[in-house]
């Protein structure tokens, strides 16, 4: 690649003074030796236990080096920079995925000032239009935390526009396992807390706040990670409320089972405290907190991490207090219900939403239970969490392939450059096997009325009238006994299927009418918010392309939707067997390629319909072939609404866990948890490649490189090779500009990031023009969409007044190509 920068090593030395400590999470945990970065410099730079080396990289047409030509006594890592004219990366190699620190050190030179630009790592937007103030007097250091699942670790700098980017210095390394957890205690703004239910693996950290309560500045050489903490008097709110507990001299006792390690704070931290200035006896009504005050963003959600430890009782059980999260949610501390000895470590976690005062408040009060009423802190640690990913692109808004490739070399010992391939499906095998947890609602609300979730149906019972769902539509409930006499009190013979939700069973009602009946069952993964869900979403809307809800059951423990009967059954059903997803075996009829593009086009308006149709989008989330569903006619209908999630029209994505499919998820929403209408586009694209090639979208038993059908066939698409896999059945039925438009059409579902994926009116109208290209008559010479002639503008698409999204050919060479395409329209039922 031509603008590819030399490819270069640097050695990287052992940290020798820092010991290898044995314990649980970290038990294999060695500080890394890698990376640590002098920019800017062929030089390496000494610092205590560590090296930074140069990064020896030769100076290019937007990339030179820069010294500092006065000595201001500043370390040696801050007398030179690397200075970017043009987007640029550092790729560092990785043995290992997990957390990884960043930490980017940044001292401008006199004519660094103007520097403004953006830095994007392991796809997170880290810092934009990120400047350094004029007035600094010493080093800015910026530093996050990256959950890494690939190979490499990439920093990227992207200068804005008239601009350019520098940095003195990088360190990146890799942190012990669990040092970040997967989940901790959401506070929101309300005060309301569900334990364990804000999922933090694929959110990068931002470090805000860092300090060591009681105690004085800890720099880098005197932590276990190298990190900066600061005392904590500027932060407290009233000053007298508290004192510093001497510093406790003693050895800690480490319990590193249940507390913390010494890689989670260091023991400066541990030994120092603020306590209580007074200690108010039992029967004192002067009970009073300590309370700290952090700025924070307005609108941040962020990870809270606060350090304990007991060196400040005299006896075990002697104090028990609360602490609390901006003043409206409190959580008991009681160091011995955790730990069994004295000065032993440990940490809470919590996420905490900005309450929208841009301050922070953290306190920590005495309980009236306790023996001496007193309470104590020994560190804060505030981190916003960061979701917005990004790319770096040139001015043309392409992406940009310049990088800084790092091939680290280590001096003493092993093989360097040990790659681990973290494949998509891996990931997601990881997700699919991680706990299940609550989902939440973020901006958007969930479309039930009722913010319970069980997945027992019998530990829902709340009302006295034994009913699960009080504010349902009534008029759409059906007695049990109907449904009992429609299914034959659910003969198994009757079942036509098995979901997430329970099983399906063919019903007929005594006026004839043919229903499915689909029945909850215990330990299925979807329950009582499930129902609801369903049940707000269909009993509001009709649609010709949604399978009708006719009614629902929630009498004794049951949770039953009625549906209308759709006579074919699943779409995956005609393509391919699937003995393990349905649960028995099911016959395969072949449906002709114009019968499988009916189907999509089908599927593609319901769709529509919930994004664009209503006066708050839908977001199915769940799109598969197996919730597309056929009636005797072969007419596609979208089904199963249990995992929707819908909202005003102004809000532009949902913050929540991952649910969804295996092998259907789209990347984008598993990265950041963030679910937009295209995460449902992706899903669909991943439907049509299941259309075309008639195989499962996941298939562990093929080779490693076909198990996930999206890699697989984007693979092929991209080599416009697309027709050496499609359904043997459909060899040589299928004409060639029809599996252009097709493929071309499920290439742009597929895309990695959501942004670059289109809307579903766009896949709709792909769709429709790739029917009208399998049935044009424009034969026997075939034509082709970028051909200089105008015959494909000619074509007659019913319904639809729009220009297909092909090259502009010559004979409207008058117009723009913007002019062109924004005249484009289509008209659709709403």
């Amino acid at each position: 690649m031509a603008n590819l920068l030399s490819f270069f090593t640097f050695s990287l030395f052992f940290l020798l003074s820092l010991p290898s400590y044995s314990i649980s999470s970290s038990s294999n945990y060695t500080f890394p030796q890698k990376y640590f970065i002098n920019c800017g410099s062929h030089s390496s730079v000494p610092a205590v236990a560590i090296t930074f080396s140069g990064d020896l990289i030769s100076d290019s047409d937007h990339s030179s080096s820069a010294v500092d030509p006065t000595s201001r006594g500043l370390a040696e890592i801050y007398k030179t920079a690397r200075i970017f004219r043009q987007d640029s990366s550092y790729e560092l190699e990785t043995e290992e995925t997990g957390f990884y620190i960043v930490r980017l050190h940044f001292f401008p030179f006199p004519d660094l000032f103007n520097a403004k630009f953006d830095i994007l790592a392991s796809g997170f937007l880290l810092l934009s239009n990120f400047t350094v103030p004029r007035n600094v007097t010493s080093p800015v250091i910026k530093e996050f935390l990256l959950p890494v699942k690939d190979s490499k670790l990439k920093i990227s700098f992207k200068p804005q526009e008239s601009s350019f980017a520098f940095v003195n210095a990088i360190e990146a390394f890799i942190t012990p396992q669990d040092f970040i957890p997967e989940s901790a205690t959401h506070v929101t703004r309300q005060g309301n807390s569900n334990i364990s239910n804000k999922d933090l693996s694929l959110s990068a950290l931002s470090v805000v706040h860092r300090i060591n309560v009681g105690g004085s500045v800890i720099t880098p050489e005197n932590d276990t990670m190298r990190r900066n903490w600061l005392p904590d008097d500027g932060y407290l709110f009233i000053k007298e409320s508290a004192k510093n507990h001497s510093m406790f001299t003693d050895s800690l006792n480490y319990d590193t089972e249940r507390g913390a390690s010494r890689y989670d704070a260091p023991d400066f931290v541990y030994k120092t405290a603020k306590e209580m200035n007074k200690v108010v006896e039992r029967n004192d009504d002067n009970l009073f907190n300590i309370t700290w005050d952090f700025e924070v963003n307005k609108n941040g959600i962020f990870f809270v991490r606060l350090h304990f430890c007991d060196i400040i009782s005299q006896e075990r059980n002697q104090t028990v207090f609360n602490v609390y999260m901006n003043g409206v949610y409190g959580q008991p501390i009681s160091p011995f219900d955790r730990l069994s000895q004295m000065a032993a470590p440990f940490y809470v976690d919590f996420v905490v939403d900005s309450d929208g005062s841009g301050f922070m408040n953290i306190s920590v009060g005495p309980r009236i239970d306790s023996r001496t009423q007193n309470a104590f802190l020994n560190g804060v640690e505030i981190m916003q969490l960061i979701n917005e990913r990004g790319s770096v692109q040139d001015g043309n808004g392409q992406t940009k392939n310049r990088r800084l490739l790092i091939i680290a070399g280590a001096t003493i010992g092993g093989v360097v450059a040990v790659l681990i391939l973290v494949s998509a499906v891996v990931i997601l095998f990881c997700l699919k096997s991680r706990k299940a947890k609550p989902v939440e609602s973020g901006d958007w609300q969930v479309v039930n009325a009722n913010g319970t979730s069980s997945h027992s149906r019998t530990t829902v019972r709340t009302s006295p009238i034994g009913s699960t769902t009080p504010d349902m539509n009534l008029g759409l409930k059906i007695s049990l006994a109907e449904i009992v006499y429609a299914t034959n009190n659910f003969d198994p013979t009757f079942m036509i299927g098995e979901g997430g939700f329970g099983k399906v069973y063919k019903g007929t009602f005594q006026d004839g009418v043919k229903v499915a009946v689909k029945r909850s069952e215990p330990g299925h993964g979807q329950g009582l918010m499930e129902f609801q869900t369903e049940i707000m979403v269909l009993s509001k809307i009709r649609h010709q392309r949604l399978v009708s809800l006719i009614g629902y059951c929630d009498e004794r423990n049951e949770m039953i939707l009625v549906y209308e009967f759709m006579e074919k059954g699943t779409l995956r059903e005609h393509l391919y067997s699937s003995n393990e997803d349905l649960g028995k075996s099911s016959s395969r009829s072949v449906l002709s390629w114009d019968q499988r593009l009916e189907i999509c086009i089908g599927a593609a308006e319901g769709l529509q319909y919930l994004h664009t149709g209503l006066s708050g989008p839908i977001i199915h989330r769940d799109i598969k072939s197996t919730n597309i569903l056929l009636d005797e006619h072969y007419v596609a209908k979208v089904a199963d609404f249990g995992l929707s999630k819908s909202g005003p029209p102004d809000l532009t994505h949902i913050s929540t866990d991952v649910k969804g499919s295996f092998g259907y998820l789209d990347p984008d929403y598993i990265r950041c948890m963030q679910l937009t209408q295209k995460s449902d586009v992706y899903s669909f694209g991943v439907v049509l490649l299941e259309v075309l090639c008639a195989r499962p979208a996941v298939n562990t038993q093929l080779p490693r490189d076909q198990v996930n059908l999206a890699e697989w066939g984007l693979s092929w698409q991209r080599e416009n090779q697309l027709e050496k896999i499609i359904d043997p059945s459909l060899a040589g039925k299928i004409k060639p500009n029809s599996l252009r438009k097709f493929g071309e059409t499920i290439e742009k579902c597929l895309q990695e990031y959501g942004t670059d994926r289109p809307n579903m009116v766009d896949v709709l109208w792909d769709l429709k023009y790739a029917l009208q290209l399998q049935n044009s008559a424009i034969l026997p010479q075939e034509f082709h969409e970028d051909s200089t002639t105008d015959v494909s503008w000619q074509l007659a698409l019913p319904g639809i007044h729009r220009l297909p999204s092909i090259d502009v050919s010559t004979s409207i060479a008058s117009a723009s190509e913007s002019e062109v395409f924004s005249q484009l329209v289509i008209d659709e039922d709403r």
